[in-house]
């Protein structure tokens, strides 16, 4: 019986400070460039809708960190049972995209907070930033398990 390989809280930190820096820029661009402004015409134009602040970037950028870390967890479980490969890669990333960007995105047409067709820019988007991010993270711990053998 093969036994698990071992949670190593210090790799699973510096893994995912090094793939968040993709993920929060893959955020700041795909809202900056495609979604704030289809919020802002969305909502005609209204006052404080998509509004940055301090207060908004803190709140972001927690989000991003928390985000982050629950794709290198889900990699991390994942790789543990399937082996670290393209195939871990891909299925770890889709699943936390579906748990994450699908249903906020389909909440929050459903709320009437957003049109539909903006769900044909963010979710394409986003679930290329799992995959990009699950793929950084894999290289990261097929780098730290090569030089912790």
């Amino acid at each position: 019986m093969m036994t698990p390989p071992k949670f190593n809280i210090k790799h699973f930190a510096i893994i995912s400070l090094l793939t968040s820096i993709w993920i929060h820029i893959s955020e700041v661009f795909r809202y900056f460039v495609l979604v704030m402004p289809r919020v802002k015409s969305f909502f005609d134009g209204a006052l404080g809708i998509a509004a940055m602040d301090l207060e908004i970037f803190v709140i972001w950028g927690f989000w991003g960190t928390l985000l982050t870390s629950i794709l290198v967890f889900v990699f991390w479980l994942y790789s543990s049972v399937y082996g670290n490969s393209n195939r871990s890669v891909l299925m770890s990333s889709t699943i936390v995209w579906l748990a994450v960007f699908v249903i906020f995105w389909i909440a929050t047409a459903n709320m009437g907070l957003s049109d539909w067709k903006m769900l044909w820019i963010t979710l394409p988007l986003s679930w290329f930033e799992m995959v990009v991010g699950t793929w950084i993270a894999s290289q990261l711990y097929k780098k730290y398990i090569r030089d912790n053998i």
